[in-house]
């Protein structure tokens, strides 16, 4: 069908998707589905990017962030957008999204009715982005033991090379998810999405609601990758909805 958008999904329980670069209108470096105007693409051209993939959702109101690579999570209740990395909310309708483009989109879904969508680079990783948003369940009166994770496509562990204070700083925070990069002496490669497991283990989530879509940024053409293409690449978005 015109103008609809091919969505990455998962068992998660509520309408989410993750966008790949398949499905838009811009070009060059930036083909096809770029979702961000910060780039350096054409802004008409990413409107009805960004216009498709709303569609595809029935256009709800969008609560956005303007994303820093911390850890700060806001609870929201309307559409708008906030500096932070991390959005949970309980209002129905209310779509959540958060802009990668080899950082892991994480998407977050509580029984007890609540949504939630974070931002997780390195920083993120190893500051605790997840069990810092798990913790606000808690204080909401939810059990984060009975949250669903999604965890969208992101940079693999093969791919992922880092210097040795990154190394450390995952090391001191117990997160032992690399390993020496047998090609490059003094370097280290990272597996995000093993330290986000461990971290999703930890706060005790059951390994069959933690959903995986697998795919690495890095490896697959088919989405946008800041660390191959060299800075000059789209962004994808991470997006879940409570419904109403």
């Amino acid at each position: 069908m015109e103008g609809m958008v091919p969505l990455l999904t998962t068992p998660l329980p509520v309408p989410h998707g993750f966008t790949t670069r398949l499905g838009g209108v811009s070009e060059g470096p930036f083909s096809s589905l770029n979702l961000s105007a910060a780039t350096g693409d054409d802004p008409k051209r990413v409107a009805e990017n960004q216009r498709r993939v709303l569609e595809a959702f029935g256009h709800p109101p969008v609560a956005a962030l303007k994303q820093v690579h911390g850890t700060e999570v806001h609870l929201v209740e309307g559409p708008g957008t906030w500096e932070g990395d991390g959005l949970l909310t309980r209002t129905p309708g209310l779509l959540l999204r958060v802009g990668v483009a080899d950082c892991y989109p994480l998407l977050l879904y509580h029984p007890g009715g609540l949504v939630g969508a974070l931002h997780a680079g390195w920083r993120g990783v190893v500051g605790g982005i997840l069990p810092k948003a798990l913790e606000r369940l808690l204080a909401l009166g939810l059990d984060p033991r009975e949250a669903h994770l999604a965890i969208g496509p992101g940079i693999g562990g093969a791919c992922y090379q880092v210097g040795e204070e990154v190394a450390e700083a995952f090391a001191r925070a117990g997160l032992f998810a690399f390993a020496p990069d047998p090609k490059a002496p003094g370097k280290y490669l990272l597996d995000l999405e093993r330290a986000l497991l461990l971290q999703a283990k930890g706060a005790g989530l059951k390994e069959e609601r933690i959903y995986r879509v697998g795919l690495c940024t890095h490896c697959d053409p088919n989405l946008f990758s800041h660390r191959r293409d060299r800075g000059r690449t789209g962004r994808m978005w991470g997006l879940v909805l409570l419904p109403r």
